[in-house]
């Protein structure tokens, strides 16, 4: 078996104008950046943000939950809680239930700090979203693309 020839420039080019996965990419980088730094003074990245803002809620959350709703594996969400658990922005808690599982929550503080962070994330999603042709339809697309992982 012979193989495969290399892949021709041409195809570089083809990938480079037209792979929807490197566009995706290039755009979530772009927010994520400037989602960074205008919440920097809030003192949380956008994946703390979105991170802290599935916690908002009456009742604690279960991790496999938070997991799915923010597209993430539960070991790299485990990863990414703790510095925030460190900073007293969130607990883990035993459920009740199973005590195998674990429940997210909210501190004080951190809805403190979830409160502060969002009108910086309002603004800045008001600036974003005006200088887009049709939001919704974008963000109807993008749901549609997120549930690929399903």
């Amino acid at each position: 078996m012979r193989p495969p020839a290399e892949p021709s420039f041409e195809t570089t080019l083809l990938v480079r104008d037209s792979c929807l996965c490197l566009h995706a990419q290039r755009a979530a980088r772009a927010l994520a950046r400037r989602f960074d730094l205008a919440l920097k003074p809030a003192g949380l990245t956008s994946g703390q943000f979105s991170l802290l803002m599935s916690l908002n809620r009456p009742q604690p959350a279960p991790l496999g939950g938070v997991a799915a709703l923010l597209a993430m594996d539960r070991t790299t969400l485990t990863a990414n809680l703790k510095p925030l658990e460190r900073r007293n922005l969130l607990e883990v808690l035993i459920d009740p239930a199973d005590r195998r599982a674990r429940l997210l929550r909210l501190t004080p503080t951190g809805r403190t700090t979830l409160a502060a962070a969002v009108p910086i994330w309002r603004k800045l999603h008001a600036e974003i979203e005006s200088d887009l042709a049709d939001p919704d339809r974008l963000r109807t697309e993008l749901n549609g693309l997120g549930r690929l992982a399903d």
